[in-house]
């Protein structure tokens, strides 16, 4: 039960960060977007175009009112439909949700943050920039180092290997999970919870 008074009182936008279209769905830099589509499922609801150059869906969570999102740009444009969601609904940086994906957290492993940098992440770096800081609230889904002397900017974009997949659902329900957390919760209940240990 939330108390009267919690993070319930006002509207939160969460974020999914990926590209559009078919041929990028099944990729490693879409787990952002697989996790609002998670959510929005729980939900039973279906995505909507926005004028914000986004699909949106208008929900709640426990009774916490949420706008889930997923930006219709390239992944590198991330930020200009965020920044127009947060103008359109009024939601301050400071309730952003950003599920992405991250290079240096291993697979299958989440870590949740408040702030810092963008760490190579052209996504994070557009949203930063239009939201004119990093306030916002990350949810860092691991996605593992490539291997060899593959490129990291051609690893991201290749989809899960079959093994990956074994456990991908599991990976993505238990995102959906921690971003629900923060939203009825705050993000130090989430981070208790769901923050992999290094």
């Amino acid at each position: 039960m939330v108390e009267s008074g919690d993070v319930s009182a006002e509207r939160w936008l969460v974020v999914g960060l990926g590209n559009p279209g078919p041929k990028y769905a099944g990729n490693r830099h879409n787990v952002g977007f697989m996790v609002v589509d998670a959510l929005a499922a729980q939900a039973g609801e279906r995505w909507k175009a926005h004028k914000a150059h986004a699909e949106v869906v208008e929900t709640r969570v426990e009774g916490v009112p949420v706008v889930l999102a997923k930006p219709r740009s390239f992944m590198n444009l991330s930020g200009g439909p965020v920044a127009n969601l947060c103008a359109f609904y009024k939601v301050p940086v400071e309730r952003v949700v950003v599920v992405h994906d991250e290079l240096d957290i291993p697979f299958g492993a989440l870590k949740l943050k408040r702030g810092g940098g963008s760490g190579g992440h052209n996504g994070l770096r557009s949203v930063t920039a239009s939201l004119d800081g990093p306030g916002y609230v990350r949810v860092r889904v691991g996605i593992g180092r490539p291997p060899g002397r593959m490129d990291a900017a051609a690893f991201v974009l290749k989809d899960f290997s079959s093994v990956e997949r074994g456990d991908l659902d599991v990976d993505v329900a238990r995102a959906a999970d921690a971003v629900e957390t923060v939203l009825v919760s705050g993000l130090e209940k989430a981070q208790l919870i769901y923050h992999t240990a290094a």
